[in-house]
Parts: C-alpha cells; sequence; structure tokens
C-alpha cells in the first residue's frame, strides 16, 4: 500500500518536531501540522517566556543586595509594555528558528488543525486527507479550568503572557508548580498577590522542601491560603470577586486559574479511530509510544507520562529512531531531574523522604542554613539541601536542593544519581568551598533514619 507520507506528526511543540527532524534526517517522508505557533507550550506559553519573567522579578531583589554590597544602587519602575513587546520578539525569533529546522529537514508543515480519521488517515482543517504509514501524537496539553459559576471570568497561565497591564491585585487559584512559579514572578514585579488551593502548596514534593518554600514564600508578601475552596466567581465595575464556600469574598484585578493541565486530545478523532485514551483523555501508549493501533503513536505532554519538555524530546527522538533508523530504543524515565522556579528556586530528582519510606529503610541527611551572599546583605533566606539514601544499597534514591540556582545544581546531581552514586561516594567527592554546592558532599551523619 502507498502513502502520501511515511509519517505525519500532529504538533508542534518540542516532542513533534524532533520527531520530525529526526525521521526525515532517515529519509521518511515527513509531513507536520500545528495548529497555532511552531514550538508548543514550553517556547511559546510555557517554560521559556516563564523563565525570562522570573528573571525580570528577581531584579528589584538584585538591587536591593548591590545596596547591602556597597553599591549606590536604585530601581525604578517595571514597564510591563517594553518587557512584553521585547518577549513576544524572543518568540518570535524561537519560532522561526523551529520553523526553520523543520523546512531545512524538508519536512511539509501545515499551519492549520489536523484530526485523526483512521490508522492512516489525518484530515485538515480544509478537509483534506493525507495518508500516512505512521501518524505521531504530539499535541501536548492545555490547562484545565473546573467548571463553576463565573469561569468565563477567570484568567489561565497561556493569558498570563499577553496581560494588557500589570494588575495591582493577582489571585491565583492552584497549588502546583506553575501556580507557585507565578505567583513568585508576580510578586516580584510587585503585584499584590494572593495564592489560593483547595489542598496545601506544591503537595506532590518532598514535605520538608515544600514547607520552607511555602514558608519563603509567604515571607516575601504573597498571600497564602490552602484549604480554600472557591464556590463562584463575578465581575464588578471594579474588578472580579472570588467568593468562597465559607462566606468570605475578595476583590481582585484578575482571578488566574493555574489548577493543573489535560492532555489536549479533545475533538482530535482518536476515539472514532479506536485509540484507547484514558480517563483524563491522555493517550494510552507502551514503552515505545505505540497505542493499541498499531500505526499510532504519541509522545509528550498528551501521554501524561512526564509532563517535561526534555522528556517529551527524548520520546520523540526514541520513535523516530526506532520507527525509521533501525535503532529500536525506549524512551528512559527514572530519575529525570525538574526545578520549580519558585521563589526560593526548587531542584529535585528521584524520590522524596515521604515516596521513600514506603519502599524500605533510609537515612535522610540534611543541610539547612542561610547562603553566604544573602546572610551577608541581611537577608533572610534559608537553603536546604537534602539526600534520601537507601540503608541496603547506599545508593542515593532522592537529591532535593532548595537555594538560588537550584536547578543548575540539580543537573549536575542527577547525574551521579544516574551513575547510581552511593552516598560513600558523594562523601568522596572533595568540596568546592565556597559554594552552596559543597554540603551535598559534607553531610556526614543522618538526621534521621528508619
Amino acid at each position: 500500500m502507498s502513502f502520501d507520507f511515511d509519517l505525519f506528526v500532529i504538533g508542534g511543540g518540542s516532542g513533534g518536531v524532533r520527531a520530525a527532524r529526526i525521521a526525515a534526517g532517515y529519509g521518511a517522508r515527513v509531513a507536520l501540522a500545528e495548529e497555532d505557533r511552531m514550538g508548543g507550550t514550553c517556547v511559546i506559553r510555557g517554560c521559556v517566556p516563564k523563565k525570562l519573567m522570573v528573571f525580570a522579578s528577581t531584579m528589584p531583589a538584585a538591587v536591593a543586595e548591590a545596596r547591602a554590597y556597597g553599591w549606590d544602587a536604585a530601581i525604578g519602575g517595571f514597564d510591563w509594555g517594553a518587557f512584553r513587546a521585547r518577549l513576544h520578539a524572543e518568540l518570535d525569533r524561537l519560532e522561526r528558528i523551529y520553523r526553520a529546522g523543520q523546512q531545512n529537514a524538508g519536512v511539509t508543515v501545515h499551519d492549520c488543525r489536523a484530526t485523526v480519521k483512521g490508522p492512516h488517515e489525518v484530515e485538515l482543517a480544509d478537509g483534506r486527507v493525507i495518508s500516512a504509514k505512521h501518524i505521531l501524537i504530539a499535541v501536548g496539553g492545555r490547562p484545565f479550568v473546573p467548571a463553576f459559576e463565573g469561569a468565563e471570568h477567570v484568567l489561565t497561565s497561556n493569558d498570563l503572557f499577553h496581560l494588557p497591564a500589570l494588575p495591582k491585585r493577582l489571585l491565583i487559584v492552584g497549588g502546583g508548580y506553575i501556580a507557585s512559579e507565578f505567583a513568585c514572578v508576580f510578586n516580584g514585579l510587585g503585584v499584590s498577590v494572593a495564592q489560593w488551593n483547595r489542598s496545601p502548596l506544591l503537595r506532590s514534593f518532598d514535605t520538608e522542601c515544600r514547607d520552607l518554600i511555602v514558608a519563603q514564600m509567604k515571607a516575601r508578601g504573597i498571600d497564602v491560603h490552602e484549604n480554600v475552596f472557591i464556590d463562584r466567581v463575578t465581575k464588578t465595575e471594579t474588578g472580579v470577586v472570588a467568593h468562597c464556600g465559607d462566606g468570605r469574598s475578595q476583590e481582585f484585578d484578575a482571578v488566574v486559574y493555574a489548577t493543573g493541565r489535560v492532555p489536549n486530545t479533545a475533538g482530535l478523532g482518536l476515539e472514532a479511530a479506536g485509540v484507547k485514551l484514558a480517563a483524563n483523555g491522555a493517550v494510552l501508549v507502551d514503552a515505545w509510544s505505540q497505542t493499541n493501533v498499531p500505526s499510532i503513536f504519541a509522545v509528550g505532554d498528551v501521554t501524561d507520562r512526564i509532563n517535561l519538555t526534555p522528556v517529551a524530546i527524548r520520546e520523540g527522538h526514541a520513535f523516530a529512531d526506532t520507527i525509521f533508523g533501525a535503532k529500536p530504543r525506549v524512551s528512559d524515565h527514572e530519575l529525570v531531574a525538574s526545578a520549580v522556579f519558585t521563589r526560593p528556586e526548587f531542584g529535585t530528582c528521584g524520590q522524596s523522604e515521604e515516596a521513600a519510606r514506603k519502599d524500605g529503610p533510609i537515612e535522610v541527611y540534611t543541610s539547612a542554613f542561610k547562603p553566604m551572599r544573602s546572610a551577608f546583605a541581611g537577608a533572610e533566606d534559608r537553603v536546604l539541601m537534602k539526600l534520601i539514601v537507601c540503608k541496603a544499597t547506599r545508593k542515593v534514591l532522592g537529591c532535593h536542593i532548595v537555594a538560588p540556582e537550584a536547578g543548575e545544581m540539580i543537573q549536575m546531581a542527577a547525574i551521579a544519581m544516574k551513575m547510581g552514586a552511593t552516598k560513600e561516594q558523594f562523601d568522596a567527592t572533595c568540596a568546592v568551598h565556597p559554594t552552596m554546592a559543597e554540603e551535598l558532599v559534607t553531610m556526614r551523619a543522618p538526621t534521621r533514619h528508619s
């Protein structure tokens, strides 16, 4: 049977463009459809613009610290319009790079929505039906807003990069890393920020670490309220009012719901094509990213495995190597490090203390202190270094860092953990002094064990 293409990719995010480019490099005839902007969530409405906003939000604290170090430093007002214009110019530049990468690889790009019509067919928005030997679903996820009265009055994380002006009073609803990061960002930009959630913030992370992060978020002026249930939201002439189940209400200039993300499979035609989906819409795949329909595969957030950009990239690359490069391999999902860009920053790899305890006897090593840089400046910042060690094998099962530049540090620690490093091998590594990271190799006595 002949096909128009060897591979048709639906979705131009990190996983999709990597799979398309690698497959084309092996000589495959590849097409890709993207209904929005090339680059997907990470480049256009996620990691990249968020991190640039993180940088912007840290400048007032940096100037205050400079004064403590003897500089005659001052900072004026923040020009959101100027920053936003430069931000979107950078996103435009990155999108052009992504698009050029596809074109240079010989990928046929369709700037429109595509849906699945069958095991080997894709329909474009203009009605054209294209056949492909293999179909890859890489459409990512979208923000989830629960159904409630007044939901039309709230924003999502997608909207935060397009605000016409900074709100003076902002409510962020949600307790995950996206909600917490944006709470810290807008707090740093001078906005009065409240963060409300039905449960403890950052509850999926190590409890000791999340407690320190939340305490410092509160100390910086973020009005954190846990175990808060919002019944409805109403629009007024002066703002938006959030009404709680206990009768309380409060007005804000804007309310943002960052209550999680769901796979973006609605209306994609997958179920009609026979592809099995999870209850939340995630595409069910095996270790090879293959669905129950042999010709249809899926990578990235749409599978709801590990929703991180580098994971999607690796899944897309492994798929292309396996199907088109005669190099069969699965993507490794063990010991994937990640960073949460709150203030303070959080880097984590491996098991939390709570999860590790369920698996067997462990030792916990911690070091909490004021970092030299901020202590000299008179700040109350605290750093936490934490290692979770298996008593039987002595392997480091978890490494957690709450500190400035924690994301940079955890990347290095993750290499050692991936190699199976033991606590004794950490101890045998000479410290780099004076640094915060040296604490990872100087903790000798466990603070607790089980």
